[in-house]
């Protein structure tokens, strides 16, 4: 089953059917009337978010040549919301750990992190809705299978995604090279959330400054950074390796607060 749908009436039945969708993009200068306006009402009802892009853009990801000024991406496995997320670390009787990607855009990319958060406990990842890749079948091909056990949050603001978790005392550590601290120093056992950011550009200023603190990787090399999913995967092992070595969180248990730069 293809994970793109082109056209005005196969993206208007595939809503209509249910099948879950995780990002539209339309023509700027499309007519918004007729099919195209049924199609936008199931959006704002289902909360799918619609992309304005420019025609030449649709027709370069057009599998077919007839997309009408329309493409639907058809998720491979079914989002989760961020709320469920606490809920399966509380299922798990484990401080949360949790992965967040700020505008992850190729699916080798993601399929390679939901493979390493799976083999490293990783309890969610969440991931942006605009200008970012979703849970296509590249993405579930790249991952292993991993996509089938990795529950996936899309939200449509990393940065307020960022301030929930704050508020259910999740310390959000950012991995970017301007940081202040090795990465190894953080204490990962406590409840955290690490954020990657996007390939080329990293972590955006809003999403640096939202930070409870910000841990870069240390390199020896003349390369500047490393792969999105490379640096991630080297984190999720250090957090794994520091989680081994205790017990699982049990319930009531206070943790103490983490080591974070003076």
């Amino acid at each position: 089953m293809s994970d793109i749908i082109e056209g005005r009436n196969p993206v208007l039945e595939a809503l209509k059917s249910g099948r879950p969708v995780s990002k539209i993009l339309l023509a700027r200068n499309i007519k918004r009337h007729g099919t195209i306006s049924e199609i936008l009402h199931f959006c704002r009802a289902g909360g799918i978010p619609v992309e304005y892009v420019e025609r030449h853009t649709i027709d370069r990801q057009s599998l077919t040549g007839v997309n009408q000024g329309i493409i639907a991406y058809a998720a491979a496995k079914e989002y989760v919301d961020l709320d469920d997320l606490f809920i399966i670390s509380k299922e798990r009787s484990e401080p949360p750990l949790y992965v967040v990607l700020d505008g992850i855009q190729d699916p080798q990319n993601l399929g390679a992190i939901l493979r390493t958060a799976e083999a490293t406990g990783v309890h969610g990842v969440i991931v942006r809705s605009r200008r970012a890749v979703g849970l296509t079948s590249a993405v579930a091909k790249a991952s292993a299978g991993a996509v089938e056990y990795v529950p996936v949050a899309m939200v449509a603001n990393i940065a307020q995604a960022m301030e929930t978790l704050k508020k259910n005392n999740v310390w959000v550590i950012g991995i970017h090279p301007s940081g202040e601290l090795d990465y190894t120093k953080f204490d990962f056992k406590l409840p955290t959330a690490i954020v990657i950011g996007s390939e080329g550009k990293g972590l955006s200023a809003l999403v640096r400054k939202r930070c409870d603190s910000l841990a870069f990787i240390p390199m020896k090399g003349k390369i500047s950074s490393l792969n999105a999913s490379v640096a991630a995967a080297v984190v999720m092992y250090e957090a794994f390796k520091q989680r081994s070595k205790v017990a699982p969180l049990v319930k009531g248990c206070v943790s103490p607060q983490p080591f974070l730069p003076s």
